[in-house]
């Protein structure tokens, strides 16, 4: 998980993730912070090994660590967030195609219609690692029904 430690470290993933607590300090809806993250990472991974899935675990956790790290600069979140992934990741040792990976996943990880089991897992792993069934501002969440986590489950 070296390399992941190298994108948790980086200036540029610090001052991202800084730039989101403090938009999102007064939001009332689930955070975009470190600890979801890393509930991504860990729900992708046992559905990675519950699955038997050929997806390396530091390339998932890469995607988990940036999946929503472009919220704050104008574009689609899903955007920004590839587009950092392919600025930070071979700084962070990553190959050009591992990079084009995570970079795919993160675009796809809005809809559940991306390409490949890769962006299936981001996607399902993002939706469950919210705790909607016991959400205070549910009644305002702009979530259609059916994409909200009622359960607990993996």
């Amino acid at each position: 998980m070296e390399r992941c430690n190298r994108i948790y470290n980086h200036p540029v993933y610090q001052n991202h993730m800084a730039h989101i607590a403090e938009t999102e300090r007064e939001r009332k809806f689930c955070p975009h912070n470190l600890e979801h993250a890393l509930d991504v990472a860990r729900i992708g991974r046992i559905m990675i090994l519950e699955q038997g899935i050929k997806i390396d675990t530091e390339l998932f956790y890469a995607a988990a660590l940036l999946h929503d790290a472009g919220r704050y600069n104008g574009l689609p979140h899903n955007e920004a967030g590839a587009l950092l992934a392919e600025e930070l990741l071979p700084q962070c040792g990553f190959s050009d195609d591992e990079t084009k990976t995570v970079a795919a996943a993160i675009r796809a990880h809005r809809a559940d219609d991306g390409d490949g089991e890769f962006s299936r897992v981001l996607y399902t792993a993002d939706k469950k690692s919210r705790l909607c069934f016991k959400c205070p501002a549910a009644k305002d969440c702009y979530w259609d029904t059916d994409k909200r986590n009622m359960e607990i489950e993996v």
